[in-house]
C-alpha cells in the first residue's frame, strides 16, 4: 500500500515537532511526549512505538499503518507519517535486548508510563553474545569514538584478524564493522547534544569529521535533522 500524497507532505512538515522527556539507559532509550514525522529511515536500534491516546500513522517496509503499537526491528525502514497522540517510544540495543524483551516488557508495565516501562525493561534478561572476543572488540570501538576507529586495533584489542573481525561482527551483530562504528559515533553524538554540547562540538567528541557530517549520519538512520528534534527533550540518565 502505497502512502497518500497528503500523508507524505504532512511529514514533511512536522519534522521539528519533537518534544517531551527522553530516558537514556546504557542499552535503551524511552522517548515519551509528542513524535514528529520522520523521512523514511532504517537504523540499528529495535524500536517499539506506544501510543497514550488515539492511533498513530506509520510505515513499515513501504506498507503504511494506522496503530497504537507497532515494532520496528533493527535494520527495517520505517517512517512515523502522523502521531496526534504523545507516544511512548523504545529503543533498544539489539545485542542486548530483543523485540520479544520489549513487547514483554511493554505487556508487564500495564498502563505504560515511563517509570513502569523503564522498570520492565530493566528487569529483563540480558542477551549475551556468542563470542567474548566481540564485546572485546565493542569495548575497544568505544574506546576509541573520539578519534580515528582503526580495524586492525579493534581486531588485535580482541585478539582476531581483520577478516575474523568482519566475519563475527556481520554474524553476531548483524552490521559490518565501519556500519557499527558510525552507529556507535552518533549514539554517542546524540547523548552529548541531549547533556548539552552543541551540534559542532557533539559532531567532534563523536568522531564526526564536522556538525555536517554528523547531520547527515543523523538524518540518514533517524529521519529527522539533529538541530530540530533533539533540543527541547528533557534528559534523564537511568541504570
Amino acid at each position: 500500500m502505497i502512502a497518500p500524497q497528503s500523508i507524505i507532505k504532512e511529514s514533511r512538515l512536522q519534522q521539528n515537532s519533537w518534544q517531551g522527556t527522553l530516558w537514556l539507559a546504557p542499552d535503551f532509550a524511552i522517548l515519551h511526549g509528542a513524535v514528529g514525522a520522520t523521512d523514511s529511515h532504517a537504523h540499528y536500534a529495535h524500536q517499539l512505538m506506544l501510543s497514550t491516546g488515539g492511533p498513530f500513522t506509520a510505515e513499515l517496509d513501504g506498507i503504511v499503518h494506522t496503530a497504537q503499537h507497532l515494532l520496528v526491528e533493527s535494520l527495517r525502514p520505517h517512517a512515523i507519517l502522523a502521531a496526534p497522540a504523545p507516544m511512548l517510544t523504545i529503543y533498544a540495543e539489539p545485542q542486548r535486548l530483543g523485540g520479544r524483551a520489549l513487547l514483554a516488557a511493554a505487556g508487564s508495565a500495564g498502563a505504560a508510563s515511563l517509570d513502569s516501562l523503564a522498570a520492565a525493561l530493566q528487569a529483563q534478561p540480558r542477551e549475551i553474545l556468542a563470542d567474548a572476543r566481540v564485546q572485546r572488540a565493542l569495548d575497544q570501538v568505544d574506546a576509541l569514538l573520539s578519534g580515528k576507529v582503526s580495524a586492525a586495533a579493534v581486531a588485535e584489542a580482541a585478539h582476531l584478524s581483520l577478516s575474523q573481525l568482519e566475519r563475527l561482527f556481520n554474524a553476531q551483530l548483524g552490521l559490518p564493522v565501519r556500519r557499527l562504528v558510525l552507529w556507535r559515533r552518533l549514539r554517542l553524538a546524540i547523548r552529548c547534544i541531549l547533556l548539552g554540547s552543541t551540534l559542532t562540538e557533539a559532531a567532534h567528541g563523536a568522531g564526526f569529521a564536522d556538525a555536517a557530517h554528523f547531520s547527515r549520519t543523523m538524518r540518514s538512520l533517524f529521519g529527522v535533522r539533529a538541530d530540530r528534534s533533539l533540543r527541547q527533550l528533557n534528559v534523564k540518565l537511568i541504570g
